[in-house]
């Protein structure tokens, strides 16, 4: 009987409604865990090279985890995969909320979907029933109108149901999947892949138990995490002020991006920061499955000119940065508001700030006119044109059907050097962390599978002193903090071990803000439960291996895919003085930079041009990726 995982993958062909049921067996259980790794290895064995990401040859992935579900705080999350959209490589999204674990709860570990519909589908999932259904009558429906409609169809107000939006069914091509209206598998455009399959939303519904090999171990290990999580600093912010609280401080440190990346401190930082969430708009916390850290806002806003409503929550650190320093919006309302509208839409809030920020910046440069902007002046700080714009974007209107496929592919066709304002990498545009002043975000943005992603590995910043933090990642063999600014070969063996580390955590389904280093919960303490969970006798060398062969595997699928050492690169502005704040003058030096990537190839067992040697892949038991 397998443990902690149910042994059981669905697949569906929305071609000709076909369904089946797969069961894979312990041992690839054991190599890939879920998550990336299931993802990864359907996307290699399956998909063949060049196709078309909006195309019905495309497959979408749907990936619990082996830790998925387990009632222990930071392990609701479950990931989608497919080809990208944005970047044309490797395309891959974790979420949490109650989705992922309900999945498991129904039997599954996940569900590989490929194929197009003729028509508008959704896929309900309760139990053994798996049913095809028709969705004519809510495609093109706002996410919170297309729950409601679902779960009244279905008769049952507890289904949880992952969804896209208007976004998704308008192929803009960083659009999102939803579940709960708020927990959003975002970036990558995996919403778009939805919605070139004529897929709206796939609801489930669990009445089982998740199997579990030691149960009082896990019951012991989820009191020690309830002792202790409200004194853990990292834990307890998170609680009180979610992840906006990180604003004032990464403002104080001068790297709140700002303008476009220009700048590293905002005046109206204040304005747009966790505190003032709490003192202001916030009604009440909420989180995900099993998990007391509560690190979701609900916001609720009553204006003349517009409301907000709770039930798409409030803005994380991310989507406030996005849409506040980086447009130079100070107010907190016309945030939420945005970060509601991007919910109901179903598009990835970081990518559509970037892109209104790219056009701002044109528009100052005199690059794109008035005109070009349907009549829209768009200077930084007009809040009014950036919620016009993340309408026209959501619906492929007039300037937003250029803006929704991306920075990257709207500044070749702007041309006029317009590319210098685009802020991507791999066409993925930058999270809201500027480098300069924490350079591993740069090598894990640059690094990245996924195009510019800042849940690589930790960022420096928190392993930079001694103390709690560092101590907890000696098991991972980091014993000493290093400067934000280091570029060391100290500095790259850091990253090689905490990016496998994360890599695992991604494929066990476990958030990044549960276990050591951004959360409380041991290193030592995450393996004991992988063994409670699957009654495995494993150790922590075999768990970090696991992530290793994931990294491998997403690099040889983006190399099949034309993306090569050439594309780990960072924008030129990165290497730039920044212009203001507590750093400024202070840029990323280019030739270490790189020199640092080279190492970084070398300690992974690749060769000079980032290719995996085969003596490397061999030793992960990936003969099939040579």
């Amino acid at each position: 009987m397998p443990y902690g995982f149910l042994g059981k993958i669905i697949r569906i062909n929305l071609t000709d409604s076909m369904v089946k049921i797969e069961k894979p067996g312990e041992a690839f259980y054991r190599a890939y865990m879920g998550g990336k790794g299931f993802i990864t290895y359907y996307l290699l064995k399956e998909l063949p090279a060049g196709i078309n990401p909006l195309g019905p040859e495309n497959k979408i992935i749907f990936a619990t985890g082996i830790l998925t579900g387990v009632p222990i705080p930071a392990m609701p999350r479950f990931a989608v995969g497919a080809k990208s959209p944005l970047t044309g490589g490797y395309g891959q999204s974790e979420a949490g909320g109650y989705w992922g674990p309900e999945l498991k709860r129904a039997g599954y570990d996940g569900i590989v979907i490929e194929g197009k519909s003729p028509k508008p589908v959704y896929i309900n999932i309760k139990d053994d029933d798996i049913q095809i259904r028709d969705a004519s009558h809510i495609w093109g429906k706002d996410t919170g109108e297309a729950q409601d409609l679902i779960r009244a169809e279905l008769g049952d107000d507890k289904v949880r149901i992952a969804q896209i939006g208007p976004g998704g069914e308008n192929l803009v091509r960083y659009a999102c999947i939803l579940n709960e209206l708020k927990h959003a598998n975002g970036r990558n455009g995996l919403g778009a892949v939805m919605g070139s399959k004529n897929l709206k939303a796939i609801a489930v519904r669990g009445t089982k138990d998740i199997p579990f090999a030691d149960g009082d171990k896990i019951k012991e290990i989820r009191k020690k995490c309830l002792d202790i999580y409200m004194e853990y600093p990292l834990s307890r912010s998170l609680y009180e002020l979610g992840t906006s609280g990180l604003v004032k401080a990464i403002n104080a440190g001068g790297i709140l991006p700002t303008k476009n990346f220009k700048y590293g401190e905002f005046e109206g930082a204040d304005k747009i920061s966790g505190e003032t969430i709490a003192q202001t708009i916030l009604k009440r916390r909420e989180g995900c499955y099993a998990c007391p850290i509560r690190c979701k806002r609900a916001v609720q806003i009553e204006r003349e000119d517009f409301r907000v409503d709770i039930n798409y929550g409030g803005p994380e650190y991310e989507t406030v940065v996005a849409f506040g320093s980086l447009c130079e919006i100070a107010d907190m309302e016309v945030i939420a508001k945005a970060n509601e509208m991007c919910n109901r839409y179903g598009i990835d809030t970081i990518s559509t700030g970037s892109s209104i920020a790219f056009a701002m910046e044109c528009y100052e440069n005199g690059i794109l006119t008035k005109e070009d902007l349907d009549g829209i002046e768009l200077t930084f700080g007009n809040s009014d044109a950036v919620l016009k714009l993340i309408e026209k974007i959501a619906k492929r209107e007039g300037i937003g059907n250029l803006l929704a496929d991306g920075t990257a592919r709207a500044a070749q066709k702007i041309g006029k050097g317009s590319e210098k304002y685009s802020m991507n990498v791999k066409g993925q545009e930058l999270a809201m962390h500027d480098p300069r002043g924490k350079v591993g975000i740069g090598m894990g943005y640059a690094l990245s599978e996924t195009g510019a992603d800042h849940m690589v590995v930790p960022h420096d910043t928190l392993l930079a002193q001694e103390g709690i933090v560092v101590d907890s990642v000696a098991p991972l063999g980091i014993t000493e903090p290093l400067d934000p600014l280091d570029l060391s070969w100290k500095k790259v063996r850091m990253f090689v071990y905490l990016q496998q580390w994360w890599s695992f955590l991604n494929m066990a389904g476990v958030c990044d803000f549960g276990p050591a280093p951004r959360g409380c919960i041991p290193v030592m303490d995450v393996v004991n439960l992988v063994r409670a969970t699957t009654g495995w006798d494993t150790s922590l060398w075999e768990l970090m291996k696991a992530g290793e062969r994931t990294i491998n595997m997403a690099r040889i699928y983006n190399l099949r895919e034309g993306l090569t050492a050439e594309d780990d690169i960072l924008p030129e502005r990165l290497f730039e003085p920044l212009l203001n704040g507590r750093l400024k003058g202070t840029a990323i030096p280019k030739d270490e930079f790189y020199e640092a990537i080279s190492i970084y190839y070398s300690m992974m067992g690749w060769n000079d041009k980032g290719v995996p040697s085969k003596g490397k892949l061999l030793e992960l038991n990936l003969e099939y990726c040579i």
